[in-house]
């Protein structure tokens, strides 16, 4: 991990388990980065301000006394910054489980728990409990994710092979302007240079490794920019007629932006961005589930049944 990604994460931790405001000079002594003269130390923390906001993390400003004008502090409600579970799919829900444990482990070593260890020093007290709020924002284990982080910190352009609507490579090179999650994905947003225009990226269409290319400060994000608006931005989707039997397949009713009811089956259709992920929840329900449409997904699940078959009878 860089200096800087370092530092962020520090801020994002001190900030999320302080139990009150900091001022700037708090976070100055306590996280370890932040050096050089009052001027320097001002510029690195509005920029990183600016990058955890591209993260979609919002720092809150405010006083210790509102009747007073007493210097001005800073903190991340945990509320805030906790995921949305109300859409999440049982599956998912246990991978942001397991992803919690393991960033509780990771968060708590020596390196990130040295900014807590300071503040308490200073007679600030910590809520350790609130830090696992944290974990559904960093569940990702692609490699390419740290990379991209760094490219945004840095202000520098990457390069990557991107599978497109048709699922067909394709070399794209944008400037990177953040990162965020949606329905349980990480995007990364910026301005594809060879398109001349800002668009949304899935990392897990990513077909290659992501290559820093040129130097740090390259480019500047808009000051227009908000990763929120841009992953409010459709995504190009297909549609799958599925039919189900009755009472069955709830998972796939649950994405379904159509049902009709049978007798015994209904007809479903569920849009789908990534086809082998739609082939593995169809698959999941067996003979409870048979795609209909598009026809090279129906003729990809008999294939796969008839792979399963000559493999285990």
């Amino acid at each position: 991990m860089s200096r800087k990604s370092e530092r962020l994460v520090n801020l994002t931790i001190a900030l999320l388990a302080t139990k009150r405001w900091l001022t700037k000079s708090q976070i100055f002594t306590s996280i370890d980065g932040y050096e050089g003269e009052p001027d320097a130390m001002e510029r690195m923390f509005e920029r990183d301000k600016d990058d955890l906001r591209n993260l979609g993390i919002t720092i809150e400003v405010g006083s210790f006394d509102p009747l007073f004008e007493d210097e001005v502090g800073y903190r991340i409600r945990p509320e805030s910054y906790k995921a949305h579970i109300s859409s999440i799919s049982p599956r998912e829900l246990s991978l942001i489980s397991l992803a919690t444990q393991a960033w509780q482990g990771a968060v708590l070593d020596s390196t990130a728990l040295s900014a807590l260890v300071k503040l308490k020093s200073l007679g600030i007290d910590s809520d350790f409990d609130s830090i696992p709020a944290i974990a559904p924002s960093v569940h990702i284990s692609d490699t390419n994710f740290l990379t991209i982080i760094n490219a945004i910190a840095q202000r520098q352009v990457i390069s990557f092979s991107y599978l497109n609507a048709e699922f067909e490579p394709e070399s794209r090179v944008i400037e990177p302007f953040g990162a965020g999650t949606k329905s349980g994905y990480w995007y990364v947003a910026g301005r594809d240079l060879d398109r001349k225009e800002e668009r949304l990226f899935r990392l897990d269409r990513f077909d290659s490794e992501v290559k820093v290319q040129g130097k740090p400060s390259a480019y500047e994000i808009p000051e227009t920019f908000l990763m929120s608006s841009a992953l409010s931005v459709p995504e190009e989707r297909e549609i799958a007629t599925i039919k189900v039997r009755r009472d069955k397949a709830h998972s796939l009713r649950s994405k379904a932006v159509s049902i009709a009811e049978g007798d015994d089956w209904t007809t479903l259709e569920v849009p789908f961005v990534r086809e082998s992920e739609l082939m593995s929840d169809v698959l999941w329900h067996g003979a409870d589930a048979v795609i209909l449409a598009p026809e090279r997904l129906r003729q990809s699940a008999i294939n796969a049944l008839t792979e399963i078959v000559q493999r285990h009878g």
